[in-house]
């Protein structure tokens, strides 16, 4: 055979004339490197899963060469010792008795083939791989172009201060040169006083003694000498003592104080190091429209009453019928949980995707990820206050919780903390009025306002929010003004909307954070005729919307990334636009 006039089949990339190097499993299609680096930056495709070729035909190399013994290669692996080891691995110091024997009480050493642990592996490590792909590699490009602007500006600064610092060091050091000076001149010297003063003291009573000798010889007898011949003695007889009084003071020069030793050593501030970070309004971008992205059809529910996001493919969907499940993108059940039946927001998703939901005893339960242990997160007590709906604070970590009382027909807000102890009670407005009607579902914005959709009667309602600490803001009625709102599902988005659905209209509305309509983002249509609940993904920035005249959940897709990232100005956190990024194309 001639293999110079062979033909090989040469693998390109989908999207590009480049060599692939990169298979998308869910696509799927092959790609290069660079349009692999675009695809899992994508929010359309930022849930897939790709993989190396190597991967996908699981390819691991095989001529690893063991370090203990050269002629063998690794091909297993030690899980307690985390460490691969070669077909002589009774030789390893560690590994020379059987599997079954414990050495020394330590744990059993469990070989496995190292394929599989590879794969096992990489399993385990496939969000954090996901992560790296979809998130660190579109932040580095901004995050480093800040950082280089940082460091020019932190360049110029420290010069600046040093030069300050330096100032003050040497100011403060004369200060402590003059104060040593004053001691060595001022005090130390004197600090011979006590010697003197003993010695003043003998002198002193030797004069005395010869005062009393010469009163008692020319004084007291008889009066032999006149008045001015005894002073004219003693003038000359007499030694003279001159008194000196000795006082040890420390005298501070008065260039040196208190305030000027305080604000030499107080000029270097330390502030507490934090994350970098890049707001949400610097990487994403409202589209023209919602698009939709997919649906799903959730078996053993009646309507999408509420929906919480776990994951990109898996959704806790509830209905009015005390149902909860657990649904993945084929719509098959995973997990049912019994919940109350007085609510509607009756269940939430914390960071560790643990459910927490309101049971039919209304006490508030947290099931583990793995869905094996159920806990009292909340119990209720004897109170006429009954929880309606549950929302966890992504950025607190705290338990909103919105109770209703139907006696007196009124609601309240309270905030738990991630221990369960009642932190905070949100009823009043601020002219002391009840501020809830019938709330039903609740969220918390990106600024920390507290979001509530509250429905007066079947016909009206309306969007109450407050600030974080209780004081209101505003209650959306509908637009036009003057118009009714029906509220039920409502969540907010990166970008801080407030997005709410309207039944009465079968819309969905979004709001700025300031409770200004901007659009109707999803009105009735054959996909969605009924829109009820809302659930906003954060990991791919995807709306879940439910519907309350069937089982079926739509995603759509209304927010992008920027045009990653462009020779515009890029605002900073704090609002400086003192650096750009270069322009890099996310698409072929």
């Amino acid at each position: 055979m001639d293999t110079a006039s062979s033909s090989y089949r040469v693998h390109q990339c989908s999207k590009c004339p480049g060599d692939t190097g990169y298979f998308c499993v869910s696509c799927p299609c092959d790609l290069c490197p660079q349009c692999k680096e675009n695809h899992v930056k994508d929010l359309k495709t930022i849930d897939h899963d790709v993989v190396s070729h190597r991967d996908k035909i699981n390819y691991i190399p095989t001529q690893e060469i063991c370090v203990k013994h050269p002629s063998h290669v690794y091909t297993k692996y030690c899980e307690p010792c985390q460490v691969p080891v070669c077909d002589s691995w009774f030789g390893h110091k560690s590994h020379k008795l059987p599997v079954r024997v414990c050495l020394f009480g330590q744990k059993k050493h469990k070989i496995q083939d190292i394929q599989k642990a590879y794969k096992r592996k990489r399993q385990q490590h496939r969000r954090i791989i996901h992560t790296f792909r979809s998130e660190a590699l579109f932040y580095r490009p901004v995050l480093l172009t800040g950082i280089k602007a940082d460091v020019k500006t932190c360049h110029t600064e420290f010069s600046f201060l040093q030069s300050k610092m330096l100032t003050k060091a040497q100011r403060l050091k004369d200060l402590i040169d003059d104060v040593i000076y004053d001691l060595l001149n001022n005090v130390f010297c004197d600090f011979d006083f006590k010697h003197r003063c003993k010695k003043q003291k003998i002198e002193m009573s030797r004069h005395i003694v010869r005062l009393r000798r010469y009163e008692h010889r020319y004084v007291q007898p008889a009066f032999i000498f006149s008045a001015l011949q005894f002073l004219s003695f003693t003038k000359t007889a007499l030694p003279q003592i001159h008194l000196t009084l000795h006082t040890s003071h420390l005298s501070m020069t008065e260039s040196l104080n208190k305030e000027d030793v305080m604000e030499s050593l107080s000029a270097i501030q330390i502030t507490e190091r934090g994350n970098r970070r890049v707001g949400n309004q610097c990487l994403l971008k409202l589209t023209s429209g919602a698009e939709f992205h997919q649906s799903l059809t959730v078996t053993g529910v009646g309507c999408c009453d509420h929906i919480s996001c776990v994951t990109s493919d898996r959704v806790w969907v509830s209905d009015r019928e005390n149902n909860l499940i657990l649904t993945d993108t084929t719509g098959v059940p995973l997990q049912r949980v019994e919940v109350s039946w007085s609510g509607r927001g009756l269940h939430t998703v914390n960071s560790e995707s643990e459910l927490i939901y309101i049971d039919i005893n209304d006490n508030i339960n947290k099931l583990s990820k793995d869905m094996k242990r159920t806990t009292t997160f909340i119990e209720r007590t004897g109170s006429t206050w009954r929880p309606q709906c549950v929302y966890l604070s992504p950025f607190t970590g705290d338990l909103l919780v919105v109770m209703y009382q139907y006696r007196t027909k009124t609601g309240k807000v309270t905030r738990y903390n991630q221990s369960g102890q009642l932190t905070q009670t949100i009823q009043y407005n601020n002219t002391g009025r009840g501020q809830y009607r019938s709330p039903c579902y609740i969220t918390e914005n990106n600024n920390g306002d507290v979001v509530v959709s509250d429905y007066i009667d079947f016909v009206s309602g309306a969007v109450v929010v407050t600030e974080r600490g209780g004081r209101h803001l505003f209650s959306y009625t509908g637009h036009p003004s003057g118009s009714r709102l029906y509220p039920h599902g409502i969540c907010t988005d990166a970008l801080s909307h407030i997005l709410v659905c309207d039944v009465g209209t079968n819309t969905v509305q979004m709001l700025n954070k300031d409770g200004q309509f901007l659009s109707h983002l999803l009105t009735k249509s054959p996909v969605m005729r009924g829109p009820r609940s809302l659930s906003y993904d954060v990991n791919t920035h995807r709306l879940c919307v439910g519907s309350w005249n069937n089982n079926k959940v739509c995603v759509y897709r209304y927010i992008t990334r920027q045009d990653a990232l462009t020779d515009e100005h890029i605002p900073r956190p704090d609002g400086d636009t003192r650096y750009t990024t270069s322009r890099h194309n996310t698409t072929h």
